[in-house]
């Protein structure tokens, strides 16, 4: 992963301007759910993940530093962690990621301490 945790890996394939909604998402044991929102922003990019029936509905915030490869030809981005680690992270707050400064760093904190 990146040492920014906000930022793309050069490796990624991301390329900006891409639209990544809708978006399979793959963690390292498999699927997790879909793009529902992105950001390409620097210092701040990120993926909030639609992980539909599979944790109830829960949509998470990944920061792209946690993005290890984006295959536009199959449309998936593969993260470079565990189903279990996205299932236990703090869930997407709407409010918070726009207005609270801390929500971040505890999103970033969170990922941070699980990088492979």
């Amino acid at each position: 992963m990146s040492d920014n945790i906000w930022g793309y890996h050069p490796t990624s394939g991301h390329a900006a301007g891409i639209d990544l909604t809708g978006y399979k998402v793959e963690a390292t044991d498999g699927s997790v759910g879909k793009v529902d929102k992105h950001s390409d922003d620097v210092n701040s990019a990120y993926l909030v993940v639609d992980t539909g029936v599979w944790i109830l509905g829960k949509h998470v915030l990944l920061p792209a530093g946690t993005v290890r490869i984006i295959d536009e030809a199959e449309r998936k981005i593969f993260v470079d962690l565990t189903k279990d680690q996205i299932k236990n992270s703090p869930e997407f707050d709407k409010d918070k990621h726009v207005e609270d400064a801390g929500y971040h760093e505890q999103i970033a904190g969170y990922y941070s301490s699980h990088r492979a």
